[in-house]
């Protein structure tokens, strides 16, 4: 049997990275987008050395011309795609006073995070709908615990966030139909490139209790949970939110 195919855009690093490597050590194809115009060196070696065919695609999600071509290098790569994890975004573009937030600042964090995500989940789930639905196919988009938790100094983040967390349940509704699981994963606070210029500060906040599992997460803890719904087991849990936070956004007195 042909073995299921997924997207993984930001794929290169940090979580993407991690959410490739989890799918292929679970039978799936990986094709990876990222910026750059050359897959990293090691990365095809990475992928393949778990048992996966390996695609790479230069892709800028903000830029919705790209996203044909990516769809199609799917196509031609492995015939099929049965999973797309939205991973790719930025950060804020500078952290600081909201109410000098810059709308040029603000329109390059929604262009990648939001909007870049909307049109190619748009993209990859007409060209699922068009192909058999003969195993478990799956749109997870991750997303942050920012999409429920305010942070003022990065208000353009939190609200893409929170944007995408209504297009997931927006399209779990209009995939349900079709058998196409569709979910959210708000990751909490992970050791990644992202996350690097502000480990001390984290580092303290941990310590000082913030999160209740009392360590950083790992971009292993995000592959983990996202190779589990890409392979169906939790079908009936469409239009879910995974936190995977260390309890982190747990109300708490």
């Amino acid at each position: 049997m042909t073995r299921p195919a997924a997207i993984v855009t930001g794929g290169a690093r940090g979580i993407g990275l991690a959410c490739a490597q989890a799918l292929a050590e679970s039978g799936f194809d990986i094709l990876v987008a990222d910026l750059a115009e050359q897959a990293p060196d090691g990365l095809a070696e990475n992928i393949t050395a778990r048992g996966a065919k390996f695609a790479y695609v230069r892709c800028d999600i903000a830029d919705l011309g790209d996203h044909a071509a990516l769809v199609d290098a799917a196509i031609s790569a492995f015939g099929r795609i049965d999973c797309l994890v939205n991973n790719a975004g930025v950060g804020t573009v500078v952290r600081g006073d909201l109410l000098e937030l810059k709308p040029e600042n603000f329109d390059r964090t929604l262009g990648i995070n939001l909007r870049g995500t909307v049109f190619l989940s748009q993209a990859v789930a007409k060209t699922m709908l068009a192909t058999p639905a003969d195993r478990p196919k799956s749109i997870i988009t991750i997303t942050s615990v920012s999409a429920e938790m305010a942070s003022p100094e990065r208000p353009d983040y939190c609200i893409s966030k929170a944007g995408l967390s209504m297009w997931v349940k927006n399209l779990a509704l209009r995939l349900a139909p079709e058998n196409i699981g569709v979910f959210e994963v708000r990751p909490g606070i992970i050791r990644t490139d992202m996350t690097s210029g502000v480990s001390a500060k984290y580092d303290a906040l941990i310590d000082g209790g913030l999160v209740p599992a009392k360590r950083w997460g790992e971009a292993s803890d995000i592959g983990a949970v996202v190779a589990t719904l890409a392979a169906g087991k939790l079908g009936f849990s469409t239009g879910s939110i995974i936190n995977v936070d260390g309890a982190l956004s747990v109300p708490r007195l």
